[in-house]
């Protein structure tokens, strides 16, 4: 992938040939299976190459398409040539079914996406015996059953297809997919990947390159045959989630690190080119050729490639530490959506009209996302987009989860990364407050309670919780037992580059155990130098200890105690973080057992300059009731309060279900 000054259409197409080009060597004889070197993913060799050739061949598709059928290359005699390997029963290429590999069905929904897109150049030409044995391999899908997530678009997308070309398809899938669609819409353009304990509780870039692209293609695949106004829910859906999507780019081009399949990386722009594929999308022609090709210049820059020209499993550098399970050789290729938009033909608008600058480009903007529960910000003299998390899990409320750092965070950037140790045994440390244990052994934060989302602040409540053993199934590890503490509740108030997060500790049960226990307040991880760079280090900020790091991206992460924190410190990491081999957070610390029913606060800063005394706000706290309401004036005399309510019955999430 070279870096060019512009990416205009014609480096698009470029750097998709590259990308397809690059990985040819690893094709089998008959081009059937692409098995990629490294790590296998939990489904297998055999389900990786699948998904080699699937993802591939999506990026093929909108290649060709996009090109009208040119084909200097020819891409489209080779995947002709695998579609007749892999579906051939008798073939040593022959691909798995459904019920050999479930990750087939993932491959199938590409598989059929690029046949409709290539359908004069590919499946017009292909053999009607080839044709039947492509039909047959999708039709074994027909009926089956399918995860309660973005996966039941997989099943309906590749029935949208046979159901096209002549194949088999049922109504009964079709149909509930679209009526589990409308139960996983959380308002204002925002899906649930699924429900977690019947809850809207799973936000993440899959709203983009799942929820919102499968439902519009479904649409395009069926025609005349997709039900009467369908069309138009998904484009007004699709448009309201734009409004706040086209805000979640960084200066710097990259999306919001947060949640998994993030090794997928330009597949964050495939609901950007779909809304102006579909007509649906609020962001003007130039901003959206901005946000594409901001983004596929941050990880050209950024080597997502290898000296082979082949995608890495990581975000910038090759890093496992954000993987999931099913996370193999192959499936960074999902990036293949984020060339969609090389079916806007060349005199589209997104194409001619000059860029424009990105929203945090053009000046700080600050919102609340009320469906997924997030406090927005943008600040445009650093290019750092920032989000306070009070509403998402990805955690069933019912019982106790260990933290999955993509998730369970109370804060996600543009310009900083969770930390993701390969050696998950001390607890979570950054963007969280948390009650760590004698042992040095931070609690976790799922499931979350949200208590509060409006305006500038939100605030939300968990139990404190210490896994025997630990886990990053982000789904919870329903057999692994729990020692439960205190109730836990933040609140925070977000304006520009600086969070004022309070925290008010309180018992839950007797069996919450003798402690005793320190708070700790993590502030964001950043990726850093060797040698430490000025400005690292502890110290004092107006009247209380701080403590600052310096990235070595060029932004500054800040903690300054406000309010019972009495204690400093930088915590280091190796091999932890996607952007950089070390990482550094500041964190603040009670000089001894935590208070119950007592006011701590902090603020936490992440921002390109230094953090200053005359950027902090001032806070008063108080007591209406057992309720503790803090009020923060900021520098200019603005006003936000927010109440910490004690915690009631009501609040009894779960209990261990290990307990008697």
């Amino acid at each position: 992938m070279t870096r060019t000054p512009a990416a205009d259409r014609a480096h698009w197409e470029r750097t998709a040939d590259q990308l397809l080009l690059s990985v040819r060597p690893y094709a089998t004889e008959q081009h059937a299976l692409l098995n990629l070197p490294g790590v296998p993913s939990a489904n297998g060799v055999w389900s990786d190459g699948l998904e080699g050739f699937a993802r591939t061949f999506l990026l093929a598709g909108f290649r060709l398409a996009g090109a009208g059928g040119a084909d200097p290359h020819g891409f489209a005699e080779r995947y002709a040539a695998g579609l007749a390997a892999g579906t051939d029963p008798t073939s040593p290429e022959r691909w798995p079914t459904f019920a050999e590999s479930n990750q087939a069905k993932v491959e199938a929904a590409s598989i059929a996406l690029a046949l409709h897109e290539t359908r004069p150049w590919i499946w017009d030409r292909l053999s009607r015996r080839v044709q039947q044995q492509v039909l047959d391999w999708l039709g074994l899908m027909v009926g089956t059953d399918m995860p309660g997530n973005n996966w039941v678009w997989f099943q309906a997308v590749t029935e949208a297809f046979a159901r096209g070309a002549g194949g088999s398809w049922r109504q009964e899938d079709l149909d509930r997919t679209v009526e589990v669609t409308d139960q996983w819409y959380a308002d204002e353009g925002w899906y649930s990947d699924g429900l977690t304990g019947g809850e809207h509780r799973n936000f993440d870039h899959y709203n983009g390159w799942a929820m919102h692209l499968y439902p519009l293609w479904f649409c395009r695949i069926s025609g005349d045959a997709a039900p009467a106004g369908l069309l138009d829910r998904y484009r007004d859906r699709l448009r309201r989630f734009l409004a706040d999507q086209r805000l979640l780019e960084g200066g710097n081009g990259s999306p919001l690190i947060q949640g998994r399949s993030m090794t997928y990386r330009l597949a964050a722009l495939a609901p950007v080119w779909t809304g102006a594929l579909f007509d649906a999308t609020p962001i003007a022609p130039g901003e959206t050729r901005r946000l594409a090709s901001h983004m596929l210049d941050h990880f050209t820059a950024h080597g997502a490639t290898d000296d082979r020209g082949v995608l890495t499993l990581g975000w910038h550098r090759p890093f496992r530490g954000l993987l999931q399970v099913y996370s193999g050789p192959a499936s960074p290729y999902w990036a293949s959506k984020g060339f969609a938009g090389l079916l806007l033909p060349p005199d589209h608008p997104v194409w001619t009209e000059e860029e424009r600058p990105l929203a945090v480009e053009q000046g700080d903007f600050a919102r609340t996302l009320t469906a997924p529960g997030w406090l927005l910000s943008g600040t445009a003299s650093d290019g750092v987009v920032r989000v306070v998390n009070h509403g998402g899990d990805h955690a069933d409320p019912a019982r106790p989860h260990s933290d999955d750092p993509c998730y369970a965070r109370l804060g996600y950037a543009t310009h900083a990364a969770p930390e993701m140790p390969a050696d998950p045994t001390g607890g979570p440390v950054d963007s969280t407050v948390t009650l760590v244990d004698a042992d040095g052994r931070a609690a976790h934060r799922r499931p979350l309670r949200r208590i509060s989302v409006r305006g500038a602040t939100g605030v939300s409540r968990s139990r404190a919780h210490w896994p025997e053993r630990e886990t990053w199934d982000p789904f919870g590890g329903p057999d692994c037992p729990y020692r439960t503490g205190p109730w836990v509740t933040v609140a925070s108030v977000l304006r520009g580059a600086v969070e004022i997060r309070i925290a008010r500790v309180d018992p839950a049960a007797e069996e919450d155990g003798e402690g005793p226990w320190r708070l700790r307040a993590g502030g964001w991880a950043l990726p850093v130098p060797a040698e430490p760079g000025p400005g690292t280090g502890t110290g004092t900020l107006g009247d209380g200890p701080s403590a600052a790091v310096t990235g070595d991206n060029g932004v500054r992460s800040t903690v300054v105690a406000l309010d019972g924190f009495a204690a400093a410190e930088i915590h280091h990491a190796t091999d932890s973080n996607p952007l950089g081999a070390r990482s550094a957070t500041p964190v603040l610390w009670t000089q001894g057992p935590v208070a119950y029913a007592t006011p701590y606060a902090a603020a936490v800063h992440l921002g390109g300059d230094a953090l200053r005394q005359a950027d902090l706000p001032r806070l008063t706290t108080r007591f209406e009731g057992p309720d503790v309401v803090a009020e923060v004036t900021w520098p200019d005399g603005t006003l936000d309060a927010v109440r910490l309510p004690a915690p009631t019955g009501a609040d009894a999430l779960w209990k261990d279900p290990h307990r008697a």
